[in-house]
């Protein structure tokens, strides 16, 4: 970020210079002001605009402007911390001297020394600069006469500020003001806003690390701008990468952190006010599609308006799978920069350490369930240790949904998001994203037949609910839409037979398509091709790997070509293994010579097929304890055969028995149900040992337990109790896997635990179907219910609704549709999330309010006015989250009420009626 943004020319008594400080506020020196109760600033790329003195101090030389809008970003606030020399200092300023040809002022730059020692006793900051900026004359002006007020850098944090030429250096001496000086000002200090990131203390300059800054950023837009969509390279695309922006889909996630009832919102806008998040998702979810987007856009300082906090920060992406392979430990801070590998020669001594010390750290951790189980515990140390070093970090971190606990890194302050299933707008959006990108290169005809099978599988989409559950993740998702196109509309029934059907696609269509004939000289059939790369996988998942060396390739195709020799005839293993990563489309190459499957699902897939073939169940069932290998033992069931599947099932039987662990004991009997149901035949009596299993675990006991039953979905509702037989929580558990479970066939148990469950099924209103929800479920809420609507067909149907005691609507609603939804009502508490529309909130003159405590308006960037609560009799809190940074919030109307009233996103001085309202009104 260029430090000449925060730089202004200030016109007051005298010219000279300003710096934009936290707040909207720009630091000067008192005698630019002259005592002024006003001055007029400018800068680069800016327009004039007079500010009010706020504050002027005339013995320390300072005075503080402040702006009624935002002018900017803000420098790093820095101090001095050695007794020695510190070069490489930078002063940015508008000397008279320096004007252009109109004579207007001008930017100029001098570089120099900041001496701790020289000035000690008088408590200033001194600088010499390398060199005099002109020839002294005995009686003039001083040639720097406007640098008053220029900023002192040093590695782009704000040391203090210029005030004074001394006499008789040659112009080389400047007397400045520190700023640890104008922070021990009480009265300058209170004009701050309360969140303002405290000074950093300063050792030394490192004249290297801004341009290997920029160097490491362009690094990571290189590696992370352009992924893969699954299914266009494979369909005989001529690119096989996509830009990211092309690909990403922000998807929707859910926080049990914060909220009573979890409310669906984008993910970008759940990571803007949470510094640490742990992201739980599942395989294809689009986990390391964030980390990549958010690693490039943060280094480019592209993100938007929700994440702009985010810009400028450098991103160090640890990417758990390579550690691995690479056979090291956990990175050391000097060690962040090279674990990505990327394209960049190494940083300068200790600049990772220096830049997380600053808190411009954005830490990327992706695939903590892509180690081992006791490997996790050591990740799990190393990461806690990190930020214990560098608390100022942000970090996100992702995760499968059961491989570590819940609240694993509540202690380091994380909060846990969860990414959910694709919804249908969700899923038209990806539909249509992904034939955009295949219509890039087509020709007339193929941009034609595209067309029509997007309209096809749109249709389908919205018409067969069987087929949107297959597409919850945008790699099904993406599987779906490149096998709709291969087979011309004809699609795969079940999970299983799509990733069949996709192996199939990649290694027996993928060069017939292409009109490849054999360019290396090797020809293999699908199974050939499957038998190499199963055997790979298997070994990978036996090592708790996902990527692998050539080598180590190598090493395994040595033996097994043994058994192949009509493969082994035509090449070498290294001439084999390079047609594998060229034509197989199975292998990608993520650094050099360091290689991993497409996706981690089809190295499970390919694994379980080799230990089903291999004869080696009883080895995968020696691993049920061990989460990392649940994905290969599911997906084992579909490989198997009618000898093979009891097996199976009653091993996970055994082994779920067997231990006391709760959570593992229900995960174990649901692997058993979910692989009894692959059986086209299985004995009456396993059928009535996996009921009867499943049966001794509900009601479950938490939410890990929930989740893991709600994957059987249909199969758990005739096995949960009768409502009016179950306690309070354990009623409440059996609630919230109804609602996890959801759909139609959910509905008369929904509505049979809505008699009992004071409320909490309303929660999951986003899971059925609208209007028979609300119909049947909702309208027998009792009077303390808590109702959430996000769609406009949820808002319309809030009338079904006899009593609300707490309303939570999300999304852009115009206000009509809420004074529609609240007429007859009279709620207790009302919560606006996410709506652009809302720039005031006079809709509720038009309800009735008598009940009304609590208002909550998060994410709502017009708001401006909140005067429609000043007359409200029962009003005692007021939340005000995600003000925009720059916008001025008028709190006078509610002066004269006793509401307190809390506020985030904004700094205290863009509040109007800040002062008077004292000690109600927090800002966080």
């Amino acid at each position: 970020m260029s430090t000449s943004q925060f730089v202004f020319a200030v016109l007051g008594k005298h010219q000279g210079t300003g710096v934009l400080l936290p707040g909207n506020l720009v630091l000067t020196a008192a005698h630019v002001i002259g005592g002024a109760h006003s001055a007029t600033v400018a800068g680069p790329y800016r327009e004039p605009q007079r500010l009010r003195v706020v504050w002027s101090d005339e013995r320390l030389d300072a005075a503080l402007l402040l702006s009624e809008r935002r002018l900017g970003p803000t420098p790093q606030l820095s101090t001095v911390a050695t007794d020695h020399p510190i070069p490489g200092c930078v002063i940015l300023g508008y000397p008279h001297i320096q004007r252009d040809e109109e004579q207007r002022p001008d930017l100029d730059q001098f570089t120099g020394t900041v001496l701790p020692m020289a000035g000690l006793l008088r408590r200033t900051l001194t600088v010499e600069l390398d060199r005099p900026p002109v020839t002294e004359t005995a009686d003039g002006p001083s040639p720097l006469a406007g640098l008053s007020g220029a900023p002192v850098y040093a590695d782009d944090g704000l040391l203090g500020i210029v005030r004074a030429v001394p006499r008789g250096r040659g112009h080389r001496r400047l007397e400045c003001l520190p700023l640890s000086a104008l922070l021990a000002d009480d009265e300058a200090y209170r004009w701050l806003p309360d969140d303002f990131a405290p000074p950093r203390p300063v050792t030394a300059t490192h004249p290297r690390d801004q341009p290997y800054e920029e160097e490491y950023a362009e690094a990571v837009g290189a590696a992370y701008r352009r992924t893969r969509i699954f299914g266009l390279d494979e369909l005989g695309k001529q690119a096989s990468a996509w830009d990211l922006d092309t690909a990403y889909l922000s998807l929707e996630a859910a926080s049990r952190d914060r909220e009573a009832v979890p409310v669906p919102r984008r993910i970008d806008d759940l990571l803007a006010d949470r510094p640490r998040v742990l992201l739980r998702g599942d395989a294809g979810a689009g986990k390391t599609t964030l980390v990549w987007w958010l690693a490039s856009h943060a280094a480019a300082g592209t993100l938007g308006p929700e994440l702009a906090a985010l810009n400028g920060l450098v991103p160090f992406v640890v990417p758990l799978r390579s550690l691995r392979t690479q056979g090291g430990g956990f990175p050391s801070p000097a060690e962040l920069p090279a674990v990505a590998g990327l394209v960049i020669d190494a940083a300068p001594d200790g600049w990772a350490g220096r830049v997380l010390g600053a808190g411009r750290g954005l830490l990327l951790v992706d695939g903590l369930d892509e180690v081992t189980q006791d490997d996790r515990e050591d990740a799990h140390t190393w990461l806690s240790g990190l930020l214990a070093r560098y608390p100022d970090t942000r970090c996100v971190a992702t995760v499968r949904p059961h491989a570590v606990a819940p609240d694993w890194l509540g202690a380091e302050r994380f909060e846990e998001l969860n990414l959910l299933p694709l919804r249908g707008e969700d899923i038209q959006a990806f539909v249509t994203a992904w034939h955009d990108a295949a219509r890039l290169d087509a020709d007339e005809r193929d941009r034609a037949a595209l067309d029509d099978l997007e309209r096809d599988l749109a249709q389908q989409f919205r018409h067969n609910p069987n087929l949107a559950e297959l597409a919850r993740t945008p790699l099904l998702c993406a599987v779906i839409c490149a096998l709709h196109r291969l087979r011309e509309g004809f699609l795969p029934e079940t999970r299983w037979e799509l990733y069949d059907s996709a192996l199939t696609m990649l290694l027996g269509t993928r060069d017939e398509r292409r009109r490849v004939d054999a360019p290396d000289g090797i020809r293999m059939s699908v199974e050939e091709h499957q038998q190499l790369l199963q055997r790979l996988a298997a070994r990978l998942v036996r090592g708790g790997q996902t990527e692998f060396t050539r080598a180590q390739a190598l090493q395994r195709l040595e033996r097994d070509l043994s058994g192949m020799p009509r493969v082994r005839a035509q090449g070498t293993p290294e001439e084999i293994l390079t047609h594998l990563i060229n034509r197989s489309g199975l292998l990608q190459e993520r650094a050099d010579d360091v290689f991993q499957f497409a996706h981690r699902t089809f190295q499970d897939f390919l694994a379980a097929k080799e230990f089903v073939e291999d004869d080696s169940l009883p080895e995968l069932l020696r691993h049920a304890y061990d989460q990392q290998w649940h994905d290969v033992l599911l997906l084992a069931a579909g490989h198997c055969t009618r000898r093979d599947l009891p097996v199976l099932v009653e091993g996970l039987l055994k082994a779920g028995s067997e231990t006391r662990r709760r959570d593992l004991k229900t995960t174990l009997y649901v692997l058993a149900a979910l692989a009894a149901q692959h059986a086209a035949w299985l004995d009456e009596g396993l059928h009535r040992r996996v009921r009867k299993a499943v049966r001794s675990v509900i009601p479950p006991h938490n939410r890990e337990q929930v989740m893991q039953l709600a994957r059987l979905g249909g199969f758990v509702l005739p096995l949960l109790p009768d409502p009016r037989e179950v306690p309070g929580e354990a009623a409440g558990m059996c609630v919230d896997l109804i609602g996890e479970i959801g759909g139609s066939d959910a509905l008369p148990a929904a509505e049979a635990y809505a008699r009992v469950d004071h409320g909490r099924i309303a929660r999951f209103w986003n899971r059925f179907p609208t209007e028979a929800f609300a119909r049947n479920v909702l309208s027998r809420m009792p009077s303390n219910a808590v109702i959430g609507a996000s769609s406009p067909e949820q808002l319309r149907h809030v009338r079904r609704v006899a009593s609300i005691h707490s309303l939570i609507v999300s999304g852009s609603h115009a206000p009509e549709a809420l004074v529609s939804a609240l007429a007859g009502r009279k709620p207790a508490a009302l919560s606006l999330l996410d709506n652009p529309l809302l720039a005031d909130l006079d809709l509720l003159r038009s309800v009735d309010c008598s009940r009304l405590e609590t208002v909550i308006v998060t994410d709502c960037p017009a708001l401006r006015s909140v005067s429609a609560l000043a007359g409200l009799p029962a009003l005692g809190l007021l939340q005000l989250l995600g003000v925009p940074a720059d916008a001025t919030l008028d709190l006078r109307p509610l002066i004269e009420t006793q509401t307190r009233i809390s506020v985030s996103g904004i700094a205290r001085t863009g509040i109007l009626g800040a002062g008077v309202l004292g000690d109600r009104l927090t800002v966080i």
